[in-house]
């Protein structure tokens, strides 16, 4: 099948490691936005807050030491390091066959990793659009997927009254940037 130029945007899969059953997210972006960009989407759609640093990990096989990220990290990481305000998805892409998966490491203190995996290319027009998803993102600040899976079995309590776990609703999704400052 041809690739026509009109696929100027990208399916992504985004789901949390260690977390079973999966919670996950699927949507679409244009390939123009820069990584902070998707970031602020991934946060949308997980249901996050977006109040943690976050960073972006890629490589060969298990090493995944090259690093997208904001002004900051660069002196943390072993590998290369870009700046997620200048570089797009599409750059990132280039012309390399979809499936490609990298990590999204959110909250350094919780570690909250996310596999992403860009699915492919498809036409398309503006903002960031949810196509499917499955249960809740856990809490804000619960203590990562070990205190999550503690919870969820029972072992521990919710520290969020009235949190369900299996809800979701797709309408409730706002891809709007929230009024609130952001810690990066």
């Amino acid at each position: 099948m041809a690739k026509t130029s009109d696929e100027n945007r990208v399916v992504v899969k985004v789901f949390l490691y260690g977390i079973q059953p999966q919670i996950w997210r699927r949507f679409s972006i244009s390939r123009d936005v820069t990584f902070i960009a998707l970031s602020d989407a991934i946060q949308a759609a997980m249901g996050w807050e977006n109040k943690h640093p976050h960073e972006f990990r890629h490589g060969k096989g298990k090493r995944l030491v090259d690093v997208i990220g904001p002004v900051g990290l660069q002196d943390q990481v072993i590998g290369e390091f870009q700046d997620e305000a200048v570089l797009s998805v599409g750059e990132f892409l280039g012309k390399r066959r979809l499936p490609i998966r990298m990590l999204y490491r959110y909250d350094f203190a919780d570690e909250w990793i996310h596999e992403i995996v860009f699915e492919k290319r498809v036409a398309g027009e503006g903002g960031p659009e949810l196509l499917d998803g499955a249960r809740a993102c856990p809490p804000e600040d619960f203590g990562g997927t070990f205190q999550y899976m503690q919870a969820l079995h029972g072992e521990i309590e919710w520290m969020n009254p009235g949190y369900d776990p299996e809800a979701f609703d797709a309408k409730a999704v706002s891809f709007e940037p929230k009024k609130a400052k952001r810690s990066r």
